[in-house]
């Protein structure tokens, strides 16, 4: 299904050029070090054999990644009723951290997981007492879907804990009308820990294949996601996982996939592969620019396009 190693290698050359038109994510200062020219791949398939490309190694935070790991885990902890009693499940054409439809949508609550007031909405929900307890559910579980341990990076959290006054602004306002519970600044360290999680394009692939197997783990054959759920998450991966493009992105390529700031790519193709992309020069609504080259290079050489 894949190629060889050095065909994987060129393609990640023929799109390493189109860095140059993006630009690192500035409004969390501690992506602002980012390599523009940054670029790597690793592509995981469901009889665990993997191809990679670029600096495959190299470790970046999730960000927005992280959204579809705690929708899954809430999901399988209370099903679709109550979850999606606080969040919805349309797209929209607005920014990811905007606050205009929860100010002009009844009921006031978050459209969809993806976007930033959905995506804390969720985190809200992670079962445990105490926000240490939360963690350790949530990183547990990525820990199981990487096969590796995996933890956070502290400056990236501290970076964004810092630089979080939209996100608080959403907090408060869904507190307000009862979408979200609890201290609002504990919410805001969880979430921003959950963000920084940190791995490499490998780590990153074999959770995409957990996704594209229908939630079972291709190393262990250990069901570690229900169908339904990742059915509903790959749903979601297609529909807003790439912000405001997301239609765009569907034609073009058409691979449920969830992209994050600091250039991080999860691709999801049913019943083949999982695949991990790293490339911080973003676009204008916050993807790897030429993280989507590649995807959109693959997807045209494998017919990969769900539609």
């Amino acid at each position: 299904m894949i190629n060889t190693q050095e065909w994987l290698e060129g393609l990640v050359e023929k799109a390493r050029p189109f860095a140059s038109e993006g630009r690192v994510a500035e409004y969390i200062p501690a992506l602002k070090d980012q390599n523009p020219h940054d670029l790597a791949i690793s592509i995981y398939t469901l009889d665990n054999n993997s191809c990679y490309a670029g600096d495959h190694l190299k470790k970046f935070t999730l960000q927005s990644i992280s959204k579809v790991i705690t929708l899954a885990l809430v999901l399988m902890d209370y099903g679709e009723e109550h979850v999606f009693s606080k969040v919805g499940m349309e797209p929209t054409g607005d920014p990811f951290n905007s606050i205009a439809k929860l100010e002009t949508h009844k009921p006031s609550k978050p459209l969809n997981p993806m976007i930033n007031a959905g995506a804390l909405a969720v985190t809200n929900m992670i079962k445990g007492n105490t926000g240490m307890e939360k963690w350790h559910r949530l990183i547990e579980f990525i820990n199981h879907m990487t096969g590796e341990t995996v933890s956070y990076n502290e400056d990236v959290a501290y970076s964004e804990l810092q630089t979080a006054n939209l996100n608080r602004s959403l907090c408060y306002f869904m507190k307000q009308h009862g979408v979200i519970t609890g201290n609002v600044e504990d919410l805001l360290v969880l979430y921003t820990k959950q963000c920084a999680v940190e791995m490499n394009c490998v780590d990153l692939a074999k959770m995409g294949a957990v996704f594209a197997n229908d939630g079972i783990d291709p190393e262990s054959g250990r069901e570690l996601i229900t169908r339904d759920v990742a059915r509903v998450c790959k749903t979601f991966m297609v529909t807003c996982g790439m912000y405001n493009t997301s239609g765009e992105f569907a034609i073009k390529v058409g691979i449920p996939a969830k992209s994050g700031v600091s250039g991080g790519i999860m691709g999801s193709v049913p019943g083949k592969c999982g695949i991990g992309i790293f490339g911080p020069a973003l676009d204008d609504v916050g993807n790897s620019i030429a993280g989507l080259k590649l995807l959109e290079m693959l997807s045209d050489e494998h017919s990969w396009s769900i539609f």
